[in-house]
């Protein structure tokens, strides 16, 4: 997981055959790293013909998705784990080198409470259970700090990483998104640099998640701190051009935030690009 990337849901949410044919031949005509795929349906994905395409193209690639609401540790741990185990080994049967987003829960999880004990209890349980079969697969977990309006688990770095300091397995780390912390952190520098040596994975998200370098994130506050502690990680750019109404609803999404994916590549990742060679970090 270096270099820069992209989340598929600038093709696809839903990674068919026919997305994976889309999305993997473009990233690598922009010159991506990677791709970050979205497992909303794990069971769908034809893992031969991802790792196929993959391994063509010269690509490595990352697996994310949020838990079902009937698969939270919170309300169906076994249930939870049992999903987790699914979507790792899809993972693994992709090629890919890690599994990340809101594992410890679900979009859209809120219960008008902050965290009990009880939930983080759950949640650490499961994450342990779930890096100990990603650790027999040779895979990295990632644990995502989303914002108060998508998950009341994990908003901050700096929940996070004491979330993984609990859990205490060396293949877990903390990935942060520039659209969340621009909501939640105190500074995205500051979460940044409580993440630290856990930050192995960031989203590069405007503040509207639309065309990087046309929002309010404050990008030098961001790669300056990247450049900061070194940062080695994958950085993914996530903009969203069409949602399916269930992941509308869950991201409150309800406008187009670009004009078309070539806007975002076109104009987005060259800007980021600049930015991340300014600050040394490519």
């Amino acid at each position: 997981m270096q270099g820069f990337g992209v989340h598929t849901s600038l093709w696809s949410l839903d990674w068919t055959r026919k997305a994976a044919e889309l999305a993997i031949p473009e990233a690598k005509r922009y010159g991506l790293a990677f791709v970050e795929i979205a497992l909303l349906d794990p069971p769908a994905v034809d893992a031969e013909h991802t790792r196929k395409l993959l391994d063509q193209h010269e690509l490595t690639a990352v697996c994310s998705l949020g838990l079902p609401d009937d698969s939270r540790p919170t309300n169906n741990p076994g249930k939870a784990l049992e999903f987790l185990t699914m979507a790792l080994d899809k993972t693994a049967a992709t090629g890919a080198k890690a599994l990340s987003g809101v594992i410890y829960g679900s979009i859209g999880e809120r219960t008008g409470k902050p965290p009990t004990q009880a939930e983080l209890d759950a949640v650490a349980s499961v994450m342990e259970k779930a890096a100990a079969h990603a650790r027999k697969l040779g895979l990295e977990l990632g644990l995502e700090a989303v914002n108060r309006y998508e998950n009341h688990m994990l908003n901050t770095a700096d929940q996070t990483v004491s979330l993984l300091e609990r859990i205490g397995a060396p293949n877990v780390f903390v990935h942060l998104d520039t659209y969340h912390m621009n909501i939640e952190e105190k500074g995205v520098a500051n979460g940044i640099l409580r993440a630290r040596e856990h930050l192995k994975y960031i989203h590069l998200s405007e503040s509207d998640r639309g065309v990087p370098g046309t929002g309010t994130v404050a990008w030098d506050e961001v790669f300056g701190a990247l450049a900061a502690i070194g940062f080695k990680g994958g950085m993914a750019m996530e903009s969203f051009i069409e949602l399916p109404p269930q992941i509308a609803t869950a991201l409150s999404v309800w406008r187009p935030v670009a004009r078309d994916r070539e806007e975002v590549l076109a104009d987005g990742l060259p800007f980021l690009r600049n930015k991340a060679r300014q600050y040394g970090l490519i």
